[in-house]
């Protein structure tokens, strides 16, 4: 549906960020003992990818928008995540930047993909 360079780019980093989203998630919950915020961090920023995956075999054009939307939401939720953990001093600002810019390095592509695609399904 896209082309094989954006495609394998996007599902590449989002994979990556989920790593990282663990990790962080283990650091939170074992050293932190945040156990709540920590958990839907984990549970959207492991989504982006898997949404990722999904419209990799998607049955059609609008199925393809669709699954991409639905993974641009989870990582925008994400970042709201992130943006709460470091206002509630349970990330520094330094272990946000380097997660967070990874996630908004993600939304751009998500929305890039999804704004060639409407334009694609529009023509």
């Amino acid at each position: 549906m896209i082309n094989e360079m954006k495609e394998n780019v996007v599902k590449n980093k989002s994979f990556a960020f989920a790593v990282r989203v663990v990790k962080l998630y283990q650091f939170l919950s074992e050293e932190k003992r945040e156990f709540l915020l920590s958990k839907q961090l984990l549970r959207s920023g492991t989504s982006v990818g898997a949404m990722v995956r999904e419209a990799e075999h998607a049955e059609t054009k609008n199925d393809f928008k669709h699954k991409m939307g639905i993974a641009q939401k989870e990582i925008n939720e994400t970042i709201y995540w992130l943006e709460l953990l470091k206002k509630t001093d349970y990330l520094k600002p330094d272990q946000f930047e380097s997660i967070n810019k990874d996630a908004v390095e993600i939304i751009k592509l998500i929305t890039a993909i999804l704004k060639s695609t409407k334009a694609n399904i529009n023509n």
